[in-house]
């Protein structure tokens, strides 16, 4: 049986800011077992970043857990004390930052800074180990002639060679969960997808459990075994990446699907959902996306739909999966509900 690496239960995060509290995260519930990447998507601000964050115990100085379980190796990690929390930082779980080049400090050399995390994550080892170790881990992330290259300073590396550097960096400790928060949005397409198969090549190869945050489908596509959506703070939808991009249940999977360029061949425009997300300073009522959803139906204005069971692996936060969607329909034609 596969182990769950963690659990994630009913988890709340607020930001207080000078305009009012912020709901960044509403309620997420999900689990991830070893070996597995699940890929978080969704458009800006809808949380996803918050959320891996608050994983990790790396929310700003203005944002709390307000409520739910972090549950990994028998502990909540939301419970635990800072200095429990940043032991377990690169040895439990470690992180991919969206920018290499702020990640990385311009006045050492790579090696240096890999070397670091490896010692910060208690291995105790002699110079001669340690920089076999370096090495070890630049050749995983497939930087070649890591022995010339160690001695070499960010600036002396391209985008893509920087972005295998953090991975490094972050694999030091041999984390039990990975955590790539946008790891391909400064590349270029190519070298997106030579960073993608890099990291499903070594999750493959450690048995690392990865979240992978991005806005971008196609990236899930490519590197998740399962996807889930987020809109404003709430997973919407969540199951296989099969179930998500063969048959999304959600209206919002569906919008962001249809804006992918490869389903608008022969289209001179590409599909656009209507409006903004919404202020998650005062959440609307119901269902967040109602009012940008042209199948929006009467009770989506009114109440928050429940996660409708799809199949054993596929969920969906919809009113249109519930029974009485037609009667609700037809409700929402005779008062004028919607769009």
């Amino acid at each position: 049986m596969i182990p769950t690496i963690i659990d994630v239960k009913n988890l709340t995060v607020h930001l207080d800011t000078p305009a009012g509290k912020v709901e960044a995260v509403r309620g997420v519930s999900l689990s991830l077992k070893a070996g597995e990447v699940l890929g978080l998507m969704g458009e800006s601000g809808s949380g996803k970043s918050i959320f891996c964050k608050s994983l990790m115990g790396l929310l700003p100085k203005n944002g709390r857990i307000v409520s739910g379980q972090i549950l990994a190796e028998g502990k909540d990690l939301a419970a635990l004390p800072d200095r429990e929390k940043r032991k377990l930082r690169g040895s439990f779980y470690s992180m991919i930052f969206q920018d290499p080049l702020n990640a990385l400090d311009p006045t050492f050399p790579v090696g240096k800074q890999i070397a670091e995390a490896v010692t910060a994550h208690g291995a105790c080892c002699s110079r001669e180990q340690l920089r076999s170790r370096v090495l070890e881990l630049m050749e995983m992330v497939g930087i070649e002639r890591a022995g010339e290259r160690s001695a070499l300073y960010p600036y002396h590396f391209s985008g893509g060679m920087r972005q295998r550097c953090v991975m490094a960096i972050a694999l030091a400790g041999n984390p039990k969960l990975l955590l790539a928060d946008e790891p391909t949005t400064a590349l270029d397409v190519t070298i997106q997808a030579q960073i993608l198969d890099l990291l499903r090549e070594i999750q493959k190869k450690l048995g690392t459990a990865t979240i992978l945050v991005t806005h971008d489908p196609g990236v899930i596509a490519r590197a998740a075994d399962r996807a889930a959506v987020m809109y404003a703070g709430k997973i919407v939808e969540i199951g296989t990446t099969e179930e998500i991009f063969h048959d999304p249940k959600h209206s919002y999977t569906r919008a962001l699907l249809s804006s992918l360029p490869a389903l608008a061949r022969g289209s001179e425009t590409l599909p656009v959902i209507p409006g903004m997300p919404p202020s998650l300073i005062d959440p609307p009522k119901g269902d967040a996306f109602a009012c940008r959803n042209p199948e929006a139906l009467a009770i989506d204005y009114l109440e928050e739909p429940p996660m409708f069971k799809i199949s054993d692996t596929h969920y969906a936060a919809t009113w249109l999966l519930d029974p009485r969607a037609a009667s609700y329909r037809n409700e929402k034609q005779e008062t004028g509900w919607g769009i």
